[in-house]
């Protein structure tokens, strides 16, 4: 990667009483190097940070450079925040997996909805998911010499005609290999595993399963867990893409080898190691397993245990609801028909406060063609359909999860406000539990 094209990280967010703040940088400046060096991404900027004097070359907004000189703690951060993680660009997919989520989108949505990432350095930053296969020599160095661990790797199958066959990419047959070098240099992984009925499963899950399980040995084991996910398609997917959807039978099918392997596993290395994306269940008809199942959840990510946790914390917090309020209310609360059965005990408990009524409306998406739909695809069009004309309380509790991270946005580009407006009522987003009950009684 040459520096000429690394651009200068503008800086978005200056957090208050930080040494920037004191400094007196200020959203709109642009930060170029730091002590010489020109920082390709987050992990470069915090690398050279971790020094206790620091020599800034910074252009303010108005584009005049500025040299800064920094004395602070060693482990001290800066307080500067950034428009993106990465100074250098995205580094593109080059793969062709049928089941992509980008390919089985419609046109005409902002840009952002399109973009392909296989990039390592997200991966390490926020747990994205990459395939391995378009790393560099280069890039393969840096993660070495830097420590970039752990990574989460698609895997979906060990096999390298199969894992080339999903992947449309003959360089994917060289996972194993590739394993085999995060091992001897002690860096990790968390692997994903999305089933396609009829190409990885079968024998091709058992082999796969296995296989990884070969790697998980010793202080650090190169693959830490493994999510099984079952394949998500909207009616947006390209034609003749080979795929169909899980069934109710297959995803028993699949619970039930899968919890014959983990039973091995717990005996072999001390941990389930492989865990099943909580959609298993959701589409099974069958009870999710345990709390004490998930161990440290290292699976969350891929919705392995997130009901179960949010049905945990929610049990916690409703320790200190009030067994009334003062004054009628009365809510709406959207969620994806995924998890209605499972929220059921949260509707219950709440509706036992007096003067408080809630509301479960459970909606399959009809924007994404799907009939069980996870909460976090609900689309503002989806909830528009599913709710106009019927009454709707005080207004609706809306799960941030379906909203884009930095903007009240669905995915289908609608708005918290245009939908609020068609409505004609109040929209409360909330994250969490936390935001749910916050939502509700502000008091507590």
């Amino acid at each position: 990667m040459s520096d000429l094209t690394i651009q200068p990280a503008l800086v978005t967010g200056v957090i208050p009483d930080s040494i920037a703040d004191e400094i007196g940088f200020e959203p709109g400046d642009r930060l170029v190097a730091i002590n010489g060096q020109r920082p390709r991404d987050l992990i470069d900027y915090r690398f050279l940070c971790a020094d206790e004097y620091l020599d800034l070359e910074v252009l303010d907004s108005t584009g005049k450079s500025h040299q800064v000189e920094i004395e602070k703690d060693y482990d001290e951060d800066l307080g500067l925040e950034f428009e993106t993680a990465l100074f250098d660009g995205l580094i593109q997919c080059n793969n062709r997996c049928p089941f992509c989520f980008i390919d089985q989108q419609p046109p005409g949505k902002r840009d952002t909805l399109y973009l392909k990432d296989d990039d390592y350095r997200l991966s390490f930053l926020y747990g994205s998911y990459l395939t391995l296969t378009n790393l560099t020599a280069r890039e393969w160095e840096r993660i070495e010499q830097m420590r970039l661990s752990p990574l989460y790797v698609s895997v979906h199958a060990t096999e390298p005609e199969v894992r080339s066959r999903l992947l449309k990419n003959p360089r994917a047959g060289q996972l194993l290999d590739q394993l085999r070098w995060f091992q001897a240099r002690h860096l990790q992984i968390h692997a994903q595993v999305v089933l396609c009925p009829g190409i990885n499963d079968g024998d091709h899950l058992t082999r796969t399963l296995l296989d990884l399980a070969q790697f998980h040995q010793g202080e650090v084991p190169a693959v830490a867990s493994v999510a099984v996910v079952p394949v998500g398609l909207t009616r947006f997917r390209p034609d003749a893409d080979e795929l169909t959807p899980v069934n109710q039978a297959q995803a028993r099918a699949v619970i039930a080898q899968v919890q014959a392997l983990q039973a091995q596993f717990q005996t072999q290395l001390g941990s389930t190691f492989a865990w099943l994306a909580d959609e298993w269940f959701l589409i099974a008809g069958q009870e999710l397993p345990p709390t004490s199942h998930y161990e440290d959840y290292p699976q969350i990510g891929n919705g392995v245990g997130s009901i179960r946790q949010f049905l945990q914390t929610f049990d916690q917090a409703a320790q200190d609801l009030p067994p009334a309020l003062p004054t009628t209310q009365r809510y709406t609360w959207i969620v994806g028909n995924a998890v209605e059965q499972a929220f059921q005990p949260i509707l219950q408990r709440l509706n036992q406060v007096h003067n408080l009524t809630i509301d479960l409306v459970a909606i399959a998406s009809q924007y994404w063609g799907q009939a069980i739909s996870v909460t976090g695809l609900i689309t503002g069009q989806d909830i528009l359909h599913a709710l106009q004309g019927r009454e709707l309380g005080d207004g609706i509790l809306l799960p941030t999860v379906m909203l884009k991270h930095d903007e009240a946005r669905f995915l289908d580009d609608m708005t918290v406000a245009e939908l609020a407006a068609q409505l004609g009522t109040d929209i409360r987003p909330v994250d969490g539990i936390e935001g749910l009950i916050a939502a509700l009684l502000p008091e507590v």
